[in-house]
């Protein structure tokens, strides 16, 4: 059993197989695992989430049957989570605005009143509506999605067991009842619209509007937005439906517990060992896999965490593949908009919105994502607009978060890290232009103008910083196109078409290989459920190999 260069979901699919009895060898081609969640020490003294920053979708049950509290995974829950400072120039010695949410209802209401008091009255409705379509949708991110070949030219028993996963969307089509067409809206439409048929406040509705777009080279005007929206909303911690947190010592701590679950049924896990080519035998069997040192490694099955890309067009022999099926992966949507940037800082952001304590101890605010960049709808769509152009965006959309804020570990005393997420750059710049040191160098440099703008001093405390443009992400951490998601979560590549039609259920066309990341339903993000669903698949096929 063997895995390529696996992330978070490689390791959840080898901790279950193990757990069911299947030996498991795990290769990752870097010096650490955990795939876009790991925990570098970039700068000395500094342990920065390099990639992925923040934990909430992980399937619940995943916590619980690989028993990663007992393997060391500690949670920091934020409340309040989210933070937009307005940038309110020539209001004097007024404090600027700002929008403060978090789990206390009655809180929200008030800070959204002070934008609109018709919009702090629709919040309550319009988060019960959203809770609903997260609470329909979930069942359908735990199972294979419905097998549609099996359905039509398989045996009885196949066709039967095909009707076993019309379950879940059956029951999601019963949970949303009557409002069904209100919901299907909200999956198709641009967020934008979504939003203005809720509220009248643009500082709200662009909050709201960021995770619609985050990761995605999307625009909130784009058909379709709602789903990332709804993708951020329907996960939870510890039993807090919705809820973002922090990893107690970065994200590498989370990938850390699942490995530590895996080995302790028996994985084998190694790093520095990369994964050259899928073997398969004459009779179109896979056979195991060749290591980029040319040692052999046997096993009947593989399954793969790195992206459809990398896994059918350069991993596995072509000849073993349809050529619809190899056309089809090459025109996958990779676009991706995102540079990250990671921080190191001798002392906290001090907003003009929400002035630091004395002595610099972290306030509320600080733990959130803190959105800048962010009063209205409108900036984040010419954000996007600059990037369709081949520019990096001349305002970029920023979600900066500060996770020493709540977990001193990662950084020295007094001291923090900070996490960018900013959008839109483009993986390929106009005019020939390449992404080096100076273009590299240029955009983050205008990130940390705006941030100047919103917390003065900021670029006074810089102590360090780590610039991953598109390209970097692509090259470090094997993301195509740099897309945190391996291929866009456009409705067109969702469900039944992830990766593509009528191999979204985790086999390939080539017997005997499995796909198991972020490309396979349902999809990016620090979630489990490819990996996990994956594992029972392979399972079920080897008790019938």
């Amino acid at each position: 059993m063997l895995f390529q260069q696996p992330g978070h979901n490689g390791l959840v699919a080898a901790a279950y197989l193990q757990r069911l009895g299947v030996n498991t060898a795990v290769f990752e081609r870097r010096h650490v695992i955990g795939g876009a969640a790991v925990t570098e020490e970039i700068i000395p003294g500094f342990k920065f989430s390099r990639a992925s920053y923040l934990l909430s979708l992980l399937r619940p049950q995943i916590y619980t049957d690989l028993e990663l509290k007992k393997h060391g995974l500690r949670l920091h829950l934020r409340n309040p989570y989210s933070f937009t400072p307005m940038l309110e120039e020539g209001t004097g010695s007024k404090v600027p605005r700002s929008l403060l949410l978090g789990t206390d209802m009655v809180e929200n209401q008030k800070h959204i009143s002070q934008f609109s008091p018709q919009d702090a009255q629709a919040f309550p409705r319009y988060e019960a509506f959203m809770n609903r379509l997260a609470l329909a949708i979930d069942p359908l991110l735990d199972t294979a999605p419905v097998d549609m070949e099996a359905f039509q030219r398989g045996s009885l028993l196949q066709r039967l067991k095909s009707l076993s996963t019309l379950k879940p969307l059956l029951q999601a089509g019963r949970i949303l009842g009557a409002q069904l067409p209100e919901y299907y809206q909200v999956l198709t439409a641009p967020i934008t619209k979504v939003l203005d048929q809720w509220f009248e406040s643009e500082p709200l509705k662009a909050t709201l509007a960021t995770d619609a777009v985050i990761g995605a080279m999307t625009s909130p005007h784009t058909p379709g937005s709602g789903y990332v929206l709804l993708h951020h909303v329907m996960g939870g911690l510890e039993g807090m439906q919705g809820a973002w947190g922090y990893v107690q010592g970065g994200m590498g701590a989370l990938s850390a517990a699942i490995a530590s679950s895996a080995a302790a049924h028996g994985a084998s896990i190694f790093t520095e060992k990369t994964v050259a080519k899928v073997q398969v035998s004459s009779g179109g069997h896979v056979q195991g896999v060749v290591l980029q040192d040319g040692s052999e490694v046997r096993s009947k099955v593989v399954l793969s965490n790195a992206s459809p890309q990398i896994t059918f067009l350069k991993l596995t022999p072509q000849e073993w593949l349809p050529e619809e099926f190899v056309e089809r992966i090459s025109q996958l949507d990779t676009r991706s908009p995102v540079t990250k940037i990671n921080v190191a800082v001798d002392r906290l952001p001090d907003f003009l919105a929400a002035p630091s304590a004395p002595g610099g101890r972290p306030l509320p605010h600080h733990q959130c994502s803190i959105h800048l960049n962010c009063e209205d709808t409108l900036l984040l769509h010419q954000a996007f607009e600059d990037a369709m152009g081949g520019l990096p965006s001349h305002r970029p959309m920023i979600e900066l978060c500060i996770p020493s804020s709540l977990d001193p570990t990662l950084a020295p005393p007094g001291c923090h890290v900070i996490s960018l997420f900013t959008q839109y750059t483009p993986y390929t710049l106009a005019g020939g232009k390449v992404w080096d040191e100076q273009e590299r160098n240029a955009y983050a440099d205008k990130v940390f103008d705006c941030i100047e703008a919103y917390a003065p001093g900021f670029k006074g405390s810089v102590l360090g910083r780590d610039i991953l443009t598109p390209p970097d992400l692509e090259r470090i951490f094997g993301l195509p196109g740099g897309n945190i998601f391996h291929c866009a979560m456009a409705l067109d590549q969702l469900y039944f078409a992830r990766p593509v039609p009528l191999h979204s259920g985790y086999r390939s066309p080539l017997q005997g290989l499995y796909l198991c990341g972020s490309g396979a339903h349902p999809g990016g993000g620090v979630m489990g459920a490819a990996g996990r669903n994956a594992a029972h698949m392979v399972f079920r096929d080897l008790k019938s190999m």
